[in-house]
């Protein structure tokens, strides 16, 4: 065994190129152009091998909520390897770490929602949602509602049933995808798709699509509405005010049950706990993950709602599913203490009251600049649609080079945002200070500008 603090950083790229298979990669590709290696970190900051400093603008993967560096976690986790580092949550057994964990998740969630079922992340999680919800409805004597529907460039993971329930054509293509019981409708994407509707009226015609789809489908045989309160693998697509209270209303009319994916959003992304809890609606059952840890160990969980917790638990009967570390003691003792930071520092309040409202009023400048056509967002989240012509919204012929080049001179100019097409994406840890804030967008607005210049626009 070879230590990597032996290892320079072409040692290191060979190495992985021999042996390391990345998540959603072209590794020929990534072979010819080699790794970056990331080494270390620190605050909303990376350093790569070569000591370049990187302002983190994605939060890792949406996920680095507290920021990089708290020892607390590290000690969390270390205790707790030293006490009990694993044991498993079947034959009638628990850990307290994993029982406080459940608890305090349910004091911070909707009022509502009082049960955690333990998974190792947002993928896991909504498999496990798939089945809980076909449970229900088979426990509540409709075995034949077991349709959801989902909608059109949602991302819900990347297992069968994760991809399934996003609506990500690549995805779909590799694997014969989706599976049955699983389809789609258009999404709220104003920017994208509303042509020349107003966001309101595209927002109605958005979802009324969903009743269409019931409609079309018998409500008979539909289980369930999925979707994140703001898409974000999607492009952070903020749907207009009219398209939330639209959907409620539908899933009132027809009692189908609500799936509100907050891997993103949970945990003060949006400047409240929940994104539910800012676009007020009240999920059935909500898919969490990356930030209950602030990703510094893997976790997720289902927080099930009291309607489909009261059929589970009253009729009785094994609910045939789990995993070997649902509930994993180490996991849950860094995912307290992770909620103890966020509680007791008051972070989400920070990110309601000034870190939101300066970010948005920031990047909000940036819509001025000659290749972006609109920056939207909420709380922690931002967008940056890069066009060829403001007025019509028209994109680059070649789609996703904009997107592509841009993220690569964000990098190359020490800060990460994430390309989707031509859409660029942010969303830094939530302990983002004023100062890292101004940084990110002036870095920004340079990336913007050597962006344009290559592009000739």
């Amino acid at each position: 065994m070879t230590s990597h603090k032996r290892l320079n950083t072409a040692q290191l790229q060979a190495m992985d190129t021999a042996h390391y298979l990345h998540p959603f990669t072209d590794h020929k590709a990534l072979g010819a152009r080699g790794t970056r290696i990331i080494e270390r970190a620190e605050g909303v900051y990376l350093w790569d091998s070569e000591g370049n400093r990187i302002l983190d603008g994605m939060a890792g993967l949406w996920c680095v909520n507290i920021g990089y560096g708290r020892s607390e976690l590290a000690d969390a986790a270390y205790k707790q390897m030293l006490e009990l580092p694993y044991y498993n949550s079947f034959f009638q057994c628990a850990n307290p770490p994993a029982v406080q964990l459940a608890s305090a998740i349910a004091e911070v969630a909707p009022a509502h929602m009082n049960h955690v079922f333990f998974t190792g992340s947002g993928s896991e999680s909504n498999d496990t949602i798939l089945r809980m919800v076909r449970r229900y409805w088979d426990l509540k004597g409709k075995p034949g509602k077991k349709t959801v529907i989902s909608r059109i460039n949602g991302y819900h993971g990347s297992t069968v049933a994760g991809a399934s329930l996003g609506g990500m054509q690549f995805m779909h293509e590799q694997g014969d995808l989706p599976i049955p019981g699983i389809v789609h409708i258009p999404q709220p994407y104003w920017f994208g798709e509303g042509g020349d509707m107003s966001p309101d009226e595209f927002g109605l015609w958005a979802a009324r699509q969903l009743e269409a789809k019931i409609q079309e489908l018998g409500v008979d045989q539909v289980a369930a509405f999925i979707a994140e309160p703001i898409q974000g693998a999607g492009g952070v697509i903020v749907p207009p005010s009219s398209y939330w209270p639209e959907i409620k209303r539908i899933l009132a009319k027809y009692d189908i049950l609500l799936i509100v994916d907050e891997v993103i959003c949970g945990f003060g992304r949006t400047g409240e706990w929940f994104g539910s809890q800012y676009f007020d609606l009240k999920p059935d059952l909500m898919t969490i993950a990356k930030g209950m840890t602030s990703g510094y160990l893997p976790m997720g969980g289902v927080i099930v709602g009291q309607r489909v917790a009261d059929t589970l638990i009253e009729h009785g009967g094994e609910f045939a599913h789990g995993y070997t570390y649902s509930g994993h003691p180490v996991a849950a003792a860094v995912g307290l203490e992770n909620l103890r930071i966020l509680r007791d520092e008051k972070i989400v309040e920070y990110v309601k009251q000034e870190a939101a409202p300066y970010l948005q009023e920031k990047i909000a400048q940036l819509a001025e600049h000659r290749l972006v056509g609109e920056v939207r967002g909420v709380g922690l989240l931002g967008a940056i649609e890069l066009v060829s012509n403001k007025q019509t919204r028209a994109r680059f012929a070649e789609k996703g080079a904009a997107g592509t080049l841009c993220r690569d001179m964000c990098v190359a100019n020490g800060l990460v945002m994430r390309a989707v097409g031509d859409t660029m994406i942010m969303s830094p840890p939530l302990v983002i200070r004023p100062e890292e804030i101004d940084e990110l967008v002036s870095k920004a607005w340079r990336c913007l500008d050597l962006t344009a210049e290559k592009l000739g626009v």
